[in-house]
């Protein structure tokens, strides 16, 4: 299999939406040209009936175009057919292109967002909120919320971005090291634009017109008891907020809800996290007792909403070394995030609808 070809991360190229294109050799779809009115349907249209009423059908005449439902099921299967034929050809020729981080424009497009889509609409019925608030050009940074024992969260949030924004745009997940340290997670994570959570990084790609996501819970917010859902912890030393003054760009803070009740956390082996190299082992009311199918997330209703912007580009450059503007910044940001949550779980009828 051919490598693709790497493209710098600053070419326009890297942050265009790919639109399907016609495969090659098909050709394109012309209307068919009006067809006079004949005598019998004349006569019909006279008597009052439907032209053709009461005939039944024929044969179709030798050349003649099929028509109706089942023809254009027909033409919308074979162009899928064609349109899934070009994409495997480009995947094994290497004819398709990743930026310096990785991302993956037309694998995401067209397979992992189709495989994420049906657990977003159908499973977790996740409604957004806010969507506006997300600025349609130039880079934002999107703080929210961790929890759900797995990282369920980022890829509902990267669907929420990808499908209801109205300038399509696509959200770039910061994530933990463990995440590139498992051998095909790592590989997806990259392919779907995800990068290590390391301020150079993320201050590049906002400085490059991306939306980034981070969570700075981290794993204390992923991995804390169910007892403690809904209560966000410490946002660590306000990192996010130093990068984000750096890059001149807005804090836009974002709460999910839903995301806690799918694995309810009851425990945590940590003799068994040490040895598998985890930073816990969650025990729930099914997991590990009924194995594999224990590890099947509940069918929660989730809400996501996206809150007002924080403007960080009126500060001074030297601002991103102050630890007062930092720490309240950090405290303003939690705050809102907090807060947000509490409404909505005030207005929420049931976990699951």
């Amino acid at each position: 299999m051919a490598d693709a070809k790497v493209i710098p991360f600053d070419d326009d190229r890297s942050r265009a939406r790919r639109r399907p294109a016609r495969a090659e050799g098909e050709a394109p779809v012309r209307a068919l040209p009006p067809q006079p009115r004949g005598q019998d349907q004349t006569r019909d249209q006279e008597a009052g009936k439907t032209p053709g009423q009461g005939l039944a059908p024929g044969p179709a005449a030798p050349g003649s175009v099929a028509s109706g439902p089942a023809a254009g099921e027909r033409d919308g299967w074979e162009r899928r057919l064609a349109s899934g034929l070009a994409f495997l050809r480009r995947r094994v020729t290497g004819d398709y292109e990743v930026d310096e981080f990785g991302y993956d424009e037309e694998l995401t497009e067209q397979v992992l967002m189709s495989l994420l889509r049906p657990v977003y609409e159908k499973y977790f019925r996740v409604e957004v909120k806010g969507i506006e608030n997300i600025p349609a050009k130039g880079g934002a940074l999107v703080v929210a919320n961790h929890s759900g024992t797995l990282p369920l969260d980022g890829l509902m949030m990267q669907v929420a971005v990808h499908d209801h924004h109205p300038a399509d745009r696509h959200l770039r997940l910061l994530a933990a090291d463990l995440v590139f340290m498992m051998p095909v997670v790592n590989e997806l994570a990259r392919k779907a634009g995800h990068t290590l959570a390391c301020g150079e990084d993320a201050e590049r790609l906002l400085r490059a017109g991306e939306i980034v996501g981070v969570m700075p819970e981290g794993f204390k917010g992923i991995g804390k008891p169910f007892a403690e859902r809904y209560k966000l912890q410490r946002f660590g030393r306000g990192g996010f907020v130093s990068t984000a003054l750096r890059a001149g760009v807005p804090i836009v803070p974002c709460s999910v809800m839903g995301a806690e009740e799918i694995y309810p956390m009851l425990g945590n082996a940590r003799t068994l996290a040490r040895l598998l190299g985890l930073p816990y082992f969650p025990l729930t009311p099914t997991f590990p007792w009924l194995g594999p199918l224990g590890a099947l997330p509940l069918p929660t209703k989730w809400t996501i909403e996206f809150g007002e912007p924080i403007p960080t580009d009126g500060y001074p450059l030297e601002a991103a070394e102050d630890p007062m503007l930092m720490f309240n910044l950090t405290d303003q940001v939690r705050e809102q995030i907090q807060h947000t949550l509490y409404k909505l779980l005030v207005q929420r009828r049931s976990v699951f609808f």
